[in-house]
Formats: structure tokens, C-alpha cells, sequence
């Protein structure tokens, strides 16, 4: 399925990922409230406006139920859809419901003028991600159906090491990917999330962009440290004509959050 985006000069897009969240509002994942502060980048974007949210990957941290409503009423507010990828914490299933009440759209395909995104799923049975042969097909297909001049993945594993402890959960086939996009020659990048963790490089002529956690920072590090750097997000600003730019966003927070 596609989804096609109405024209206009330029499009702005939110990217957040690793929301972590639990039951119950006031729960706690790494001393912090992660509701909480997903609650505070939603009031953010609500005054904003983007033309949609890319959700990336670990929605939820303890695979509940109650976790998927949780974030159905905090991301209720917002007048644009709402786009969604699997992460390894995430049950595919209960992101299937919830992509089926809006805003949440089920497409993993998104048209903007010149643009296309393409939302990969990576989740494997273990934390570490794959793309199997069957992921590697559709997107050979998408990128060879579309008249999109430039094409953006967006995926929740890391597809290089980070020198760093989250390496042994990072895409276990990378030679498979990078096979794949290099046979794409429209493909400009890729961005991801699941490192917890704002950078940005360039190899092979492709962009990677990694989007920060709205929950907590992981450092990169040989072995697992975490820090409240406030609730933070990546914003994408897609031209009509071809050319892309994003921002690492970060909110201050008081210290009960």
C-alpha cells in the first residue's frame, strides 16, 4: 500500500523512536517517565504541525497491551498520520491493530512529491536485526514501481557497527542490505533508531542518520550506559525538488520526569 501525501513545496516530517513504554503512565524505564516524555515532544508537535510521525521502532517496553493504548491516547491529539515500523521490543501484531485506528496509517510506502520513504522491517527473533530475502524483494519493488526521483529508508536496527556494546543486537545481514541499496541508485539514505543515539555519517554516497530516543540516551560505549538527556526526536524536512535536511531535536524537562 501506499500512501500519497498532497503536493506542497516542502514537507516536514517528525521521526521518533525507543519510546520504551510501560502500562501505566507514571512507570519507569531507566529512572525515568517515558510516557512522560513522549507526552511532552507530542505537545511539541502539536503546536508544529508536521505532516506526519515516523514511529521507528520499541514502542513499548513491556510488550503489553496496555502499553499500545498508552500510546494511542497520547498520540490522539495529532491532526497528521502516524506511521509506524517494528522494533525488536515490539509485538507485530498489536502494532498491526493499532495502525488500524487513526491517526495511525498502516503504509509502509510514503509518496511526497519527488519522494519516496520506505519503511523497512528489520525486527528479528532475536534483538539483533534482519533483511531476509522476502524484505530485500519489496524493496526492489517499490523502488522499481515508483517515478520517486529520490528514495529515504527508514528502518529500526543500525546498518553499520557503532563501536559500541549495542553492536551485538545491531542488523546481523548488512551484507545483504547494503547489496540492496546499492542496487537502488535512488536510494539517498537511510535512518534508524534502536542505538539511542543522535549521529550522523556518510559511506558508500548514503546518508545514515540516527535518531535519538524519546525516552533515554544510551552512550557509546564499550559497555551499557544510559543518560536523561530529556526527550528528543529528529525532524525531516523533504523539498519538493529533491533535497532533504534534518534536525536532532531536545526538549529540558523537569527532573520528576
Amino acid at each position: 500500500m501506499q500512501y500519497h501525501f498532497s503536493p506542497k513545496a516542502s514537507y516536514h516530517l517528525a521521526q521518533l523512536s525507543d519510546c520504551h513504554l510501560l502500562a501505566a503512565f507514571d512507570d519507569r524505564y531507566q529512572q525515568i517517565q517515558p510516557a512522560a516524555h513522549l507526552a511532552a515532544i507530542v505537545d511539541t508537535l502539536i503546536a508544529e504541525q508536521p505532516d506526519a510521525v515516523l514511529l521507528t521502532g520499541d514502542v513499548t517496553q513491556d510488550h503489553s497491551t496496555e502499553s499500545y493504548q498508552l500510546l494511542a491516547r497520547l498520540l490522539a491529539p495529532l491532526d497528521c498520520p502516524v506511521f509506524c515500523l517494528p522494533g525488536n521490543h515490539d509485538d507485530i501484531a498489536q502494532l498491526e491493530v493499532l495502525c488500524q485506528q487513526a491517526p495511525f496509517r498502516p503504509e509502509r510506502n510514503l509518496l511526497l512529491a519527488q519522494w519516496q520513504l520506505l519503511l523497512l522491517n528489520t525486527k528479528g527473533p532475536t534483538p539483533a536485526g534482519v533483511f531476509p530475502p522476502e524484505q530485500q524483494l519489496w524493496l526492489a519493488e517499490q523502488c522499481q514501481q515508483s517515478s520517486a526521483q529520490a528514495v529515504w529508508l527508514f528502518c529500526h536496527h543500525h546498518p553499520r557497527p557503532l563501536n559500541c556494546f549495542i553492536d551485538k543486537h545491531g542488523q546481523s545481514d548488512q551484507t545483504r542490505l547494503w547489496q540492496a541499496i546499492a542496487a537502488q541508485p535512488h536510494i539517498r539514505g537511510i535512518a534508524h533508531g534502536h542505538a539511542h543515539y543522535a549521529y550522523q555519517r556518510r559511506e558508500h554516497d548514503i546518508d545514515i542518520v540516527g535518531c535519538p530516543a524519546s525516552s533515554v540516551q544510551f552512550l557509546p560505549t564499550p559497555d551499557w550506559q544510559t543518560v536523561n538527556g530529556g526527550p528528543q526526536w529528529c525532524d525531516w524536512f523533504f523539498s519538493a525538488t529533491g533535497d532533504v535536511r534534518w534536525q536532532f531535536r531536545q526538549l529540558n524537562l523537569t527532573a520528576k520526569t
